[in-house]
């Protein structure tokens, strides 16, 4: 990865987690459940926003060099494995 997709990713996981702290503080005041199901909407979004960051810097860049090596098989089962438990629960 590198240091500029390491820091985006890394800026945007600092911004979840205010998101989170937020939601959490908005049920300890007992606010409505549809803001707070909303804000939990958002987090989700930028939750799958840093996951298809991360996907795709695997992408562009780990999976290149093994494809390029020609020992493929087992890289892809695995990636192909966490996309499917990630996206698809």
């Amino acid at each position: 990865m590198s240091a500029h997709d390491r820091r985006a990713i890394l800026q945007r996981m600092a911004r979840l987690e205010g998101q989170v702290r937020g939601i959490r503080q908005m049920l300890e005041e007992d606010r409505d459940c549809p803001e707070v199901l909303n804000q939990m909407a958002a987090a989700r979004a930028a939750l799958d926003k840093v996951a298809r960051m991360v996907f795709e810097d695997h992408l562009d860049h780990c999976l290149v060099d093994v494809i390029r090596d020609g020992d493929a098989d087992e890289p892809i089962a695995s990636i192909k494995a966490a996309f499917a438990r990630y996206f698809l629960p």
